[in-house]
């Protein structure tokens, strides 16, 4: 009785406090390491302020030389400077507590990048 008291007091101290991480902030994350890939460098360039994300452990360790089989999911520059638009809008709408429209723009943002090689 008495651990049933005190696991209800902790609990209802802790509540009003956001989760840390949530699934679209994880998202974000995910697609800023792919955004600052081999693949997306070759596509785009360097840009200053940004550094090359290298050592994944899910890698993939060959080059693939033949075409995409949907040429429409190419990457080019410019889809990749506005899905980093797009991921500033994102972390914005986690920040204020909108999943859904953080959903919604991680979406989009995912296929804007489309396939980088």
């Amino acid at each position: 009785m008495r651990f049933l008291a005190t696991f209800a007091t902790v609990a209802l101290a802790l509540a009003p406090f956001p989760v840390l991480a949530s699934s679209c902030a994880e998202q974000i994350g995910t697609i800023e390491r792919r955004l600052d890939s081999a693949g997306a460098v070759q596509v785009s360039g360097l840009k200053p302020g940004h550094t090359l994300t290298v050592g994944s452990t899910r890698a993939v360790t060959t080059v693939r030389l033949d075409a995409p089989t949907d040429p429409d999911a190419v990457s080019t520059a410019g889809q990749i400077e506005g899905a980093r638009i797009l991921l500033i809008r994102a972390a914005d709408e986690d920040r204020r507590g909108d999943k859904r429209a953080c959903e919604h723009t991680m979406t989009e943002a995912k296929g804007m990048i489309g396939a980088l090689p």
